[in-house]
């Protein structure tokens, strides 16, 4: 059995233990700058083997809900360089999610109130982002219908992940996470029943349906290195209008072969199946899950695979022992369980987090949960 709570080597970065916080949106950054009370909150969870930041929107036109830290001005860079500070004086490891929400997103929200970027004009029925409503109050709206990026913009929003990679690391970030799950933008690139595109971005070959994703990939680990870049992926997902479609296997595969080929440090797999299916068909895709899952780890050589999404101290053992992953991620566990390694550790009660506090807000559900033994 492999100790879970040993130190383990991320690509030559040393995590204290195999349990990663992943991402998780509150909007609690006013001005979208990280502030004191950010920097509390991921310190208090700092005994996590590695913490993922929320998403954090790589450019303006990338942000899709008000009140997220991004990682486009010298005003972010420096909110969020205090939290890193903070969290590194603690023993903690940490990396940028970089965010480009693509369609999902308000007019209300891109400058000069123009229409959302994708790769596609298709808008993503049913989604909702969090803008500013007719009456000029921030709160939950239905996504724009976008335009579809021209061949020669797409430079250009490759560029601009690369360039918030490199931002991230001024910011004391000790690496990136490329976020190509959830239905963003990436996903948008990748799903053949989103993007209807006919140039050479387009979803009717594998090469072509990957060329975007390969592009921002290449440029962030020519910008900081590839053992400094992870990126998510949530195949079987569909959040925001992200249909299943019949190659997903041949497309994950593919991807995660690309990315053990490039040496990067990890592949982040996100597991919506308990979303959308009822438990007959939850365990069938299961099952799917795994098979991908060892396909996948065939093709990563020395790149680590991390699995989130409805994890439980049994499932994770039970995965790293079979091989078919290296690290555990954990969501909303962290939430209420500021010291989470250690409650999975002891055996010790894990706290149910408020999920009315979630989003927006102050401390309340934020910087007051306690630890076990003051609880």
């Amino acid at each position: 059995m492999i100790d879970l709570f040993a130190p383990y080597s991320l690509n030559g970065l040393t995590l204290n233990n195999r349990f990663v916080m992943a991402p998780m949106t509150r909007s609690r950054a006013p001005e979208d700058v990280a502030t004191e009370q950010i920097a509390l909150h991921y310190t208090q969870r700092g005994t996590a083997g590695l913490i993922v930041s929320e998403g954090t929107p790589i450019s303006r036109e990338g942000q899709g809900y008000l009140f997220n830290p991004g990682i486009f001005t010298p005003e972010q860079i420096k909110g969020w360089k205090l939290t890193t500070d903070s969290v590194h004086s603690v023993g903690g490891k940490m990396f940028a999610q970089l965010w480009h929400v693509g369609r999902v997103s308000h007019t209300s929200i891109q400058e000069g109130g123009k229409a959302p970027v994708s790769s596609t004009n298709k808008p993503a029925q049913g989604a909702i982002a969090f803008g500013y409503a007719d009456d000029g109050e921030p709160g939950f709206v239905p996504t724009s219908v976008p335009r579809a990026l021209a061949t020669d913009e797409v430079g250009r929003v490759v560029e601009d992940f690369a360039q918030a990679a490199e931002n991230a690391i001024a910011a004391g970030f000790d690496g990136v996470e490329i976020h190509g799950a959830n239905g963003y933008l990436i996903e948008q690139f990748l799903n053949p029943r989103v993007n209807d595109r006919s140039d050479r971005y387009s979803a009717e070959n594998l090469q072509d349906r990957l060329r975007f994703v390969f592009e921002v990939v290449d440029a962030v680990c020519a910008r900081i290195g590839a053992d400094r870049v992870g990126i998510r992926i949530s195949p079987y997902g569909q959040l925001f209008d992200m249909p299943l479609y019949p190659q997903i296997d041949e497309t994950y595969a593919a991807l995660c072969a690309g990315m053990g080929e490039r040496g990067i440090a990890y592949v982040h797999v996100m597991d919506q199946t308990h979303f959308f299916l009822a438990s007959e068909g939850a365990q069938a895709q299961e099952q799917a899950l795994r098979d991908l899952l060892t396909q996948c780890k065939a093709q990563l050589a020395g790149t680590a695979l991390i699995l989130a999404g409805d994890m439980t101290l049994e499932r994770a053992q039970d995965l790293v022992d079979a091989g078919l992953i290296d690290l555990a991620g954990f969501g909303q566990p962290f939430i209420g369980n500021p010291d989470l390694v250690a409650r999975l550790k002891n055996g010790w009660p894990l706290a149910t987090p408020n999920r009315d506090t979630y989003y927006g807000g102050g401390a309340e559900g934020y910087v007051d949960y306690p630890p076990y033994e003051s609880a």
